[in-house]
Protein backbone atom coordinates (compact mmCIF):
# COMPACT_ATOMS: atom_id res chain seq x y z
CA UNK A 1 0.00 0.00 0.00
CA UNK A 2 1.53 3.31 -1.18
CA UNK A 3 4.94 1.66 -1.40
CA UNK A 4 5.02 0.62 2.26
CA UNK A 5 5.99 -3.04 2.48
CA UNK A 6 4.46 -3.92 5.88
CA UNK A 7 2.49 -1.10 7.50
CA UNK A 8 1.44 -3.02 10.61
CA UNK A 9 5.01 -4.00 11.49
CA UNK A 10 6.19 -0.46 10.83
CA UNK A 11 3.53 1.02 13.12
CA UNK A 12 4.28 -1.45 15.92
CA UNK A 13 8.02 -0.89 15.58
CA UNK A 14 7.57 2.87 15.48
CA UNK A 15 5.46 2.84 18.65
CA UNK A 16 8.09 0.74 20.40
CA UNK A 17 10.96 3.00 19.25
CA UNK A 18 9.11 6.20 20.19
CA UNK A 19 8.27 4.86 23.66
CA UNK A 20 11.89 3.94 24.43
CA UNK A 21 13.34 6.72 26.55
CA UNK A 22 16.05 8.56 24.71
CA UNK A 23 17.90 11.85 24.80
CA UNK A 24 15.16 13.69 22.88
CA UNK A 25 12.37 12.73 25.25
CA UNK A 26 14.53 13.23 28.35
CA UNK A 27 15.51 16.71 27.21
CA UNK A 28 11.92 17.71 26.37
CA UNK A 29 10.71 16.34 29.71
CA UNK A 30 13.37 18.23 31.66
CA UNK A 31 12.69 21.49 29.80
CA UNK A 32 8.94 21.18 30.41
CA UNK A 33 9.50 20.40 34.09
CA UNK A 34 11.96 23.27 34.58
CA UNK A 35 10.55 25.96 32.30
CA UNK A 36 6.96 25.06 31.53
CA UNK A 37 4.74 23.77 28.77
CA UNK A 38 5.66 26.44 26.23
CA UNK A 39 9.40 25.73 26.49
CA UNK A 40 8.63 22.00 26.35
CA UNK A 41 6.78 22.44 23.07
CA UNK A 42 9.64 24.57 21.72
CA UNK A 43 11.95 21.66 22.50
CA UNK A 44 9.52 19.23 20.87
CA UNK A 45 9.52 21.40 17.74
CA UNK A 46 13.32 21.09 17.65
CA UNK A 47 12.96 17.31 17.86
CA UNK A 48 10.44 17.31 14.99
CA UNK A 49 12.72 19.40 12.76
CA UNK A 50 15.72 17.22 13.64
CA UNK A 51 13.78 14.06 12.85
CA UNK A 52 12.59 15.58 9.58
CA UNK A 53 16.20 16.32 8.60
CA UNK A 54 17.26 12.77 9.47
CA UNK A 55 14.31 11.37 7.50
CA UNK A 56 15.26 13.50 4.52
CA UNK A 57 18.86 12.31 4.70
CA UNK A 58 17.68 8.70 4.89
CA UNK A 59 15.40 9.23 1.93
CA UNK A 60 18.12 10.83 -0.18
CA UNK A 61 20.68 8.12 0.35
CA UNK A 62 22.62 9.01 3.47
CA UNK A 63 21.39 5.74 4.92
CA UNK A 64 23.08 3.85 2.11
CA UNK A 65 26.30 5.78 2.62
CA UNK A 66 26.37 5.00 6.33
CA UNK A 67 25.55 1.34 5.70
CA UNK A 68 28.28 1.11 3.05
CA UNK A 69 30.88 2.79 5.27
CA UNK A 70 30.70 1.40 8.82
CA UNK A 71 33.69 3.50 9.91
CA UNK A 72 31.84 6.69 8.99
CA UNK A 73 28.77 5.43 10.84
CA UNK A 74 30.89 4.66 13.92
CA UNK A 75 32.36 8.18 13.84
CA UNK A 76 28.88 9.74 13.61
CA UNK A 77 27.60 7.47 16.38
CA UNK A 78 30.47 8.20 18.78
CA UNK A 79 30.46 11.92 18.07
CA UNK A 80 26.73 11.95 18.73
CA UNK A 81 27.13 9.94 21.93
CA UNK A 82 29.94 12.25 23.11
CA UNK A 83 27.84 15.32 22.41
CA UNK A 84 24.89 13.86 24.28
CA UNK A 85 27.13 13.09 27.26
CA UNK A 86 28.42 16.67 27.15
CA UNK A 87 24.84 18.00 27.04
CA UNK A 88 23.85 15.78 29.97
CA UNK A 89 26.80 16.91 32.11
CA UNK A 90 26.05 20.55 31.27
CA UNK A 91 22.39 20.07 32.17
CA UNK A 92 23.39 18.62 35.55
CA UNK A 93 25.91 21.40 36.16
CA UNK A 94 23.35 24.00 35.06
CA UNK A 95 20.75 22.60 37.45
CA UNK A 96 23.31 22.63 40.28
CA UNK A 97 24.30 26.24 39.47
CA UNK A 98 20.65 27.27 39.17
CA UNK A 99 19.92 25.80 42.56
CA UNK A 100 22.83 27.67 44.10
CA UNK A 101 21.69 30.92 42.45
CA UNK A 102 18.11 30.35 43.60
CA UNK A 103 19.30 29.83 47.16
CA UNK A 104 21.49 32.95 47.00
CA UNK A 105 18.95 35.12 45.18
CA UNK A 106 15.47 33.64 44.68
CA UNK A 107 14.51 36.38 42.23
CA UNK A 108 17.06 35.30 39.57
CA UNK A 109 15.62 34.33 36.20
CA UNK A 110 15.65 30.79 34.86
CA UNK A 111 18.28 30.02 32.17
CA UNK A 112 16.89 31.33 28.88
CA UNK A 113 18.81 28.99 26.52
CA UNK A 114 16.81 28.30 23.37
CA UNK A 115 15.17 24.88 23.85
CA UNK A 116 14.35 24.62 20.12
CA UNK A 117 17.98 24.89 19.02
CA UNK A 118 19.29 22.61 21.76
CA UNK A 119 16.63 19.97 21.01
CA UNK A 120 17.40 20.23 17.28
CA UNK A 121 21.10 19.55 17.88
CA UNK A 122 20.34 16.73 20.33
CA UNK A 123 17.96 15.20 17.78
CA UNK A 124 20.51 15.39 14.96
CA UNK A 125 23.20 13.76 17.13
CA UNK A 126 20.88 11.18 18.70
CA UNK A 127 22.29 7.69 18.00
CA UNK A 128 18.85 6.12 18.57
CA UNK A 129 17.27 8.33 15.89
CA UNK A 130 20.16 7.83 13.47
CA UNK A 131 19.97 4.05 13.89
CA UNK A 132 16.20 4.16 13.45
CA UNK A 133 16.33 6.07 10.19
CA UNK A 134 19.34 4.22 8.79
CA UNK A 135 18.29 0.70 9.61
CA UNK A 136 14.58 0.49 10.47
CA UNK A 137 12.90 3.32 8.56
CA UNK A 138 14.27 2.42 5.13
CA UNK A 139 13.29 -1.26 5.38
CA UNK A 140 9.63 -0.46 4.81
CA UNK A 141 10.05 1.26 1.46
CA UNK A 142 9.21 -0.88 -1.56
CA UNK A 143 12.05 -0.23 -4.03
CA UNK A 144 9.73 -1.04 -6.93
CA UNK A 145 7.13 1.59 -6.02
CA UNK A 146 7.01 4.38 -8.60
CA UNK A 147 6.98 7.23 -6.06
CA UNK A 148 9.38 6.38 -3.20
CA UNK A 149 9.37 10.00 -1.97
CA UNK A 150 5.66 9.62 -1.17
CA UNK A 151 6.42 6.41 0.74
CA UNK A 152 9.07 8.18 2.81
CA UNK A 153 6.66 11.06 3.42
CA UNK A 154 3.95 8.68 4.65
CA UNK A 155 6.34 6.79 6.90
CA UNK A 156 7.66 10.07 8.25
CA UNK A 157 4.15 11.38 8.85
CA UNK A 158 3.25 8.26 10.82
CA UNK A 159 6.39 8.62 12.93
CA UNK A 160 5.82 12.32 13.57
CA UNK A 161 2.22 11.67 14.67
CA UNK A 162 3.29 9.08 17.25
CA UNK A 163 6.18 11.28 18.34
CA UNK A 164 3.85 14.27 18.76
CA UNK A 165 1.44 12.25 20.91
CA UNK A 166 4.27 10.94 23.08
CA UNK A 167 6.09 14.26 23.49
CA UNK A 168 2.82 16.07 24.27
CA UNK A 169 2.12 13.52 26.99
CA UNK A 170 5.54 13.88 28.60
CA UNK A 171 5.46 17.69 28.31
CA UNK A 172 2.12 17.90 30.10
CA UNK A 173 3.16 15.28 32.67
CA UNK A 174 6.51 16.99 33.27
CA UNK A 175 4.91 20.39 33.77
CA UNK A 176 2.28 18.92 36.08
CA UNK A 177 4.90 17.08 38.14
CA UNK A 178 6.96 20.26 38.44
CA UNK A 179 3.89 22.16 39.66
CA UNK A 180 3.20 19.46 42.24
Amino acid sequence: MFGITDLTTYILGTIFIVLLPGPNSMYVLSVAAQRGVRAGFAGAAGVFVGDFILMTLAATGAAGLLKANPALFAVVKYLGGGYLAWVGVNMLLGAWRQRQLAEASPARAVNAANPFVRALVISLMNPKAILFFVSFFVQFVDPNYAYPALTFARLGGILQCFSALYLTTIILAGARLADA
